[in-house]
């Protein structure tokens, strides 16, 4: 549709509107098993509850981006099987568009086991990368850039670096001009569960810049969202 052409009941229609963000990094398997405290070593204890949960920073990022309303897409390498078919269908589920996901023809899906404190509201990770390569310039090339307004790359990065988020100490960002800036963190009255909450910063950042807010509004908006996650079990329930 050419630009400022009618939509549906003669309403005028941005293309740019339309444009998505693409998240680009991993996706995996997360087993979550939540326990009333953490277990001593060489014990036998049981579960509250146990789920399978779509996990990865760039894949989490899209869910809270698709639960924020933006229109979102996942880019990143996964292996055949069970496990892909579950991620690939809940990133779905969520209207997250996966036509960019690489399907490796070996290695393992990477898989975390989480074990979470539901007294204390912590978890530990245990994860196994599962060896898969990353996507490659080849993979971009059939990625057409102009259907997205951002795209977000999970790299490792200096601590210094960009917008960092230190979990009860706020988060922090060097502005434009060189200046510091500073949000408070937002707990809940009750934490529940900090898996993912640092991806949900992210996305709750990157939601609000690519919406054209000012840095220290993006560094609230990104705080608060990613308080009201620490208050709830996963996603759903963040806005």
């Amino acid at each position: 549709m050419a630009a400022g052409a009618a939509g549906a009941g003669g309403a005028l229609r941005d293309p740019a509107a339309e444009k998505r963000i693409l998240c680009v990094g991993l996706v995996c398997l997360d087993i979550i098993s939540v326990v009333e405290t953490y277990p001593a070593e060489d014990t036998d204890t049981r579960c509250l509850s146990q789920r399978w949960q779509r996990g990865g920073n760039a894949s989490n990022s899209c869910t809270v981006l698709a639960l924020l309303g933006a229109p979102c897409a996942f880019m990143g390498s996964l292996a055949p099987g069970h496990a892909a078919d579950f991620v690939l269908a809940d990133l779905r589920r969520r209207g997250v568009d996966v036509r960019h996901a690489v399907l490796q023809p070996g290695g393992r899906m990477p898989t975390s086991v989480v074990i979470a404190s539901a007294s204390r509201g912590t978890r530990t990770i245990l994860h196994a990368s599962g060896n898969l390569p990353d996507v490659t310039a080849r993979d971009f090339e059939r990625v057409d850039l102009e259907r997205f307004r951002w795209i977000h790359w999970e790299v490792r990065r200096d601590r210094g670096a960009g917008p960092h988020a230190g979990g009860g100490e706020g988060a922090d960002a060097m502005g434009p001009g060189g200046e510091l800036l500073h949000a408070d963190a937002c707990p809940p009255e009750t934490l529940v569960d900090t898996l993912g909450a640092g991806d949900t910063f992210n996305a709750a950042v990157i939601f609000a810049l690519s919406g054209g807010q000012s840095l220290q509004d993006a560094l609230n908006f990104g705080c608060r969202i990613a308080g009201k996650k620490c208050g709830i079990q996963g996603y759903d329930g963040i806005v």
